[in-house]
């Protein structure tokens, strides 16, 4: 199956870079492969080593980069291992932290609310049975630690009453599938709440994603190891799509420059344009923030 994603801020996160020829560029979150292929298309000796999670990544975009396959190694690995990994210093970073539209609508995983999946929330292909899912957290967390994730991570004002609702639900049976939760979101939350533009179920599913695969976490130590390999002068872009994020990337950037070892390229995150917003709706939360490493 092809990706069908389409790439967020696209021109601004690879203008935010400042590439020349033969730079190496670690494109940490490959996804559909959209800002990898531009870089290529762009720059004509500049080589490409890409990072993703989800093993299939590659295999869905791959058609897009015929003639192109001996700038580019693909390696399946998470960014937060980055350390672990046969990757020297590099001249450019890039951090697309959304959600692709190929794990939104084929990954079969539970990621939407829109289809009736499994909830596994995962962004591995294959989980192996100790890999933590959306299924376990439904089924044995407390009450108090579901109300606190989906306050803490999805930022969601009737968190307790979903908390509530969820573990009534379960005594009857186990929550298996996205659809199953939806009907539970749906109880617990007012009428009112039902009625308004984002979906109910919006805040309940991200919280649950970030918690499956620890993205906070994984974010503060990927952006790390990505300054790490960087080399002096080289540049770090990261697009972020919700505020938990943002605010990490945000504070890693202070923090870099009250060092002394970076200085920001753009004061105010850059965010898509009306333009952009209505050809791709799901751009509208997105933010861009650029480092520059100097020592």
């Amino acid at each position: 199956m092809k990706s069908v994603h389409t790439t967020v801020l696209l021109n601004e996160t690879i203008e935010g870079l400042n590439l020349s020829e033969n730079f190496i560029v670690l494109d940490a979150t490959f996804g559909g492969g959209g800002h990898s292929k531009e870089i290529l298309d762009k720059y004509k000796s500049v080589k490409i080593i890409a990072l993703d999670q989800d093993e299939s990544a590659w295999e869905k975009a791959k058609s897009k980069f015929k003639g192109l396959e001996k700038r580019i190694s693909f390696i399946n690995a998470n960014f937060r291992d980055i350390d672990s990994l046969d990757v020297k210093k590099v001249d450019a970073v890039i951090f697309d932290l959304g959600l692709s539209s190929d794990q939104l609508e084929n990954s079969g995983r539970g990621f939407s609310f829109m289809k009736n999946e499994p909830l596994l929330m995962t962004m591995k292909e294959n989980p192996s049975l100790e890999d933590l899912t959306a299924i376990d957290i439904v089924n044995s967390w407390g009450e108090e630690n579901l109300a606190n994730i989906i306050y803490g991570y999805g930022e969601e004002r009737f968190s307790r009453r979903i908390a509530k609702g969820i573990v009534e639900a379960r005594k009857k049976e186990k929550i298996a599938s996205t659809w199953d939760l939806v009907k539970i979101i749906e109880s617990s939350v007012p009428n009112v709440y039902r009625k308004q533009r984002l979906h109910f179920a919006t805040k309940t599913f991200q919280a649950l994603r970030i918690a499956v695969n620890d993205e906070l976490g994984t974010l503060q130590t990927g952006l790390e190891k990505g300054f790490d390999i960087l080399k002096e002068g080289g540049r770090m872009s990261v697009i972020s799509f919700h505020s938990l994020e943002d605010r990490v990337v945000k504070i890693f950037y202070k923090e870099k420059l009250k060092e002394g070892k970076a200085k920001l390229i753009n004061k105010k995150p850059i965010i898509p344009t009306d333009e952009e917003i209505r050809k791709n709706p799901r751009s509208r939360s997105s933010k861009l923030r650029v480092l520059e490493k100097i020592i």
